[in-house]
């Protein structure tokens, strides 16, 4: 049957939702069935209702099924266990739905205790709506490891006992430090190692939004731009450091070279030119442009102009071939624009844009806060270093990879942050000489929610969602899903996680785990997963 269609070839993605929330829901059950009974006796009538074959018409029948069946459908969900209706953010849901994936919103477990009174739901909304009162930065005294004495749910043990056990974890090599903190009090719960700095690999991120955002503003934009000098026929194409400035034809509302060429062509139409000399400009960023780790596919070189990240394939995030000079290569694909609006140019070239100028047209970069989730959740290098050297500009420093490094230690200083025994090279953490502290860590996710800082909350809205979202989409197949969000980081030898988790009191809990001198990638990520599942898991 026709109608049919639609539900047969959704079937693969609601069995992999089932099995995703499932466990989950099976606790409930008991607690549900009576309110499930009740919903069924009010939908009863509403079924009997509905005309039979002879006299309804195949749509009328499916409808009414569908209407009866959805009602029952949010009966069982709500008794079982709260979902969020809001909790999750808009660049999730897209690209949920681009992915053809449920999106991340089950945060329950079980709905109820022994005792049968409900427990807080774990839900996003309340973790990023109800940290009213009096939040405050991650406690940065030096202060002797401590955990709190309450225990994990159900098993009566401190939260030290619960954890401890799970970091020493042989995968988890020879040097681990950890921290947990209350996210609205600051007050840590539980430390190990929390001052000893350790190669943090891409949870340097976390640090580098923060700053960004302090420095910047989340509704700051990056602007390419295309000027003519005066008294002449020279174009230059000036680039404005926006490493998302795409040359897909639909740009999906970033920045494009397409819209740039064709609103170029329209202005010089307009002053009767219709050939120029065109050149580049690249000067907003300086030094070196090659990250110490070399020609890499997990890097572009670092230029002020570039195009869908310099990339030399059709990716659009993770590791993928780049182009040897993006700033030329974004150049010629706007003059190849620029031709095919009637527009001759010659071959492109370097140069400066002068003061005098006159801008011609001009493309920006989604806010800040967008970008900021999309390095954080697709762990973009790219996009890091970016917002370094755009930090280090912001702040009158030189942009460039130690520029950048400085900027945003200084940020983070101003900002009242933990950075003792804190080192930084790059904004991307690819640096294996890199060195971040589990407790500078976790006052960086706290900062981030305090309501004092609505700014950065980006920092946590773009943390990638457990089973679901960026770098955690194929992790907690059989742990939080839905309910942990962390900032990954993974070189050889270096497994570290970094984020937030709503524990079963709905508390919002931020941690920080970093381990040195891993031998199995694979084995260290599942350790960490476990531990973060576990403070899901426990009433602290």
């Amino acid at each position: 049957m026709p109608e049919l269609r639609p539900w047969r070839a959704a079937r693969p993605h609601m069995v992999r939702i089932v099995n995703a929330v499932l466990p989950r829901l099976a606790g409930g059950a008991a607690t549900a069935r009576p309110r499930v009974a009740r919903l069924v006796r009010a939908v009863k009538p509403q079924l009997t209702r509905i005309p039979g074959p002879g006299t309804a018409r195949t749509w009328q029948f499916t409808a009414g099924a569908a209407t009866a069946g959805l009602a029952l459908a949010a009966g069982v969900v709500t008794a079982a266990g709260p979902w969020d209706a809001d909790g999750q953010r808009t660049a999730e849901r897209d690209r949920a739905a681009a992915l053809e994936r449920a999106g991340g919103a089950d945060h329950g477990d079980d709905s109820g205790t022994a005792s049968g009174v409900p427990r807080p739901a774990r839900s996003a909304a309340p973790v990023l709506t109800g940290l009213g009162g009096t939040a405050s930065v991650a406690d940065t005294k030096d202060t002797k490891d401590t955990s709190d004495t309450t225990g994990a749910a159900g098993t009566g043990k401190p939260l030290a006992d619960v954890l401890g056990p799970l970091l020493d974890a042989p995968a988890l090599g020879g040097s681990h430090t950890a921290v947990v903190v209350d996210a609205a009090t600051g007050k840590r719960l539980y430390g190990t190692g929390a001052d000893k700095a350790l190669t943090p690999a891409s949870t340097t991120k976390i640090a580098t939004a923060v700053a960004a955002l302090s420095a910047l503003g989340p509704d700051h934009r990056l602007t390419t731009r295309a000027v003519l000098e005066p008294g002449t026929k020279k174009l230059v194409l000036v680039g404005g450091g926006d490493p998302t400035l795409t040359a897909r034809k639909n740009p999906d509302g970033w920045a494009g070279l397409h819209t740039l060429a064709t609103d170029t062509a329209k202005a010089l139409r307009a002053r009767g030119v219709h050939e120029v000399t065109l050149s580049y400009d690249t000067s907003l960023y300086s030094g070196p442009d090659l990250h110490p780790i070399g020609v890499n596919d997990n890097l572009s070189r670092v230029s002020a102009l570039m195009a869908d990240e310099g990339r030399a394939d059709a990716t659009t995030s993770g590791p993928a071939p780049r182009v040897p000079d993006p700033a030329a290569g974004a150049a010629r694909t706007f003059a190849d624009l620029l031709g095919k609006a009637g527009i001759k140019t010659t071959a492109p070239g370097p140069g400066k844009a002068t003061g005098r100028a006159t801008a011609l047209a001009s493309v920006a970069s989604p806010p800040l806060s967008a970008l900021v989730e999309r390095m954080l959740t697709e762990s973009d290098n790219d996009i890091a270093e970016a917002l370094a050297r755009q930090t280090a500009v912001a702040t009158g420093g030189r942009a460039d990879f130690d520029g950048g490094a400085r900027a945003i230690a200084a940020q983070l200083t101003k900002l009242g942050l933990p950075t003792a025994g804190s080192v930084f090279h790059d904004g991307s953490g690819l640096n294996r000489d890199d060195r971040l502290t589990a407790n500078l860590l976790t006052a960086l996710l706290a900062k981030a929610a305090s309501p004092a800082r609505p700014d950065l909350r980006p920092v946590l809205t773009g943390l990638p969602v457990a089973g679901f979202t960026g770098t955690l989409s194929d992790r907690y197949a059989n742990g939080a899903a839905g309910v942990v969000r962390a900032k990954t980081g993974t070189l050889t030898g270096v497994n570290s996680l970094a984020g937030t988790v709503a524990d079963r009191d709905g508390r919002l809990l931020a941690f920080a785990f970093l381990a040195s001198d891993t031998t199995n990638a694979v084995e260290a990520q599942a350790a960490l997963d476990a531990t973060a599942s576990a403070l899901a898991d426990c009433g602290c």
